[in-house]
């Protein structure tokens, strides 16, 4: 594959997995909108995708777009891996999303008889959603370069904090329920506890 091929493949990638994402944010708000619980408990920490938006804008407008070029990635094997782990993390991602259904809220949220969800893609991580959108980040950076660069650690560090506050609210509501579900699952990385017990017991 000659570069400009893997420059327009990449283009349509980026296009279609972020307009995917997109979509299904955009097709979840409506029709669950309507059906879901009452909100019992919110935290103060709002959407951590539009603070890094505004962020990576921000940091976008400040620098000249010819260091951002500079940033492009030229490696074959990199920007191959990047496209996979995109589309796979892509299908996570909307997957998560639409396991979650009404149980989903910008901000860390517990509701009306709130349910813990254990299966499907919250059997791989406990916060699919993340792993996905992080996944995303990281690919669209492999792929690409340029502005992804500041984008990923910017998210990876906003979705941090924001795990850190669902989980406290998540132990509180599932006192029983969520410390087994922690220890059974990693937080981000599929595989990784499994990979930790290995080691540990090698």
């Amino acid at each position: 594959m000659t570069p400009h091929q893997l420059d327009l493949l990449a283009s349509i990638s980026l296009v279609t997995c972020w307009g995917a994402f997109g979509l299904a944010w955009l097709a979840g708000a409506i029709f669950y909108d309507s059906r879901a619980p009452a909100t019992r408990a919110r935290s103060r920490f709002g959407s951590t995708v539009l603070i890094g938006v505004v962020i990576v804008t921000a940091l976008s407008i400040a620098l000249p777009r010819a260091d951002w070029r500079s940033l492009a990635v030229h490696t074959t094997w990199a920007r191959v891996t990047g496209l996979v782990l995109l589309l796979a993390a892509t299908v996570l991602t909307v997957w998560a999303r639409v396991a979650l259904g009404t149980m989903w809220s910008a901000a860390p949220t517990v509701k009306q008889e709130h349910q813990l969800r254990t299966t499907g893609p919250y059997a791989i991580t406990r916060h699919p959603i993340y792993t996905g959108m992080l996944g995303m980040l990281l690919g669209s950076l492999l792929l690409s370069g340029g502005r992804w660069v500041i984008a990923f650690p910017v998210y990876l560090v906003l979705l941090e904090l924001k795990i850190r506050v669902e989980e406290k609210l998540m132990l509180a509501e599932f006192p029983d329920a969520y410390p087994r579900y922690r220890q059974q699952l990693p937080q981000l990385i599929p595989g990784l506890r499994v990979i930790r017990n290995r080691l540990a017991s090698g």
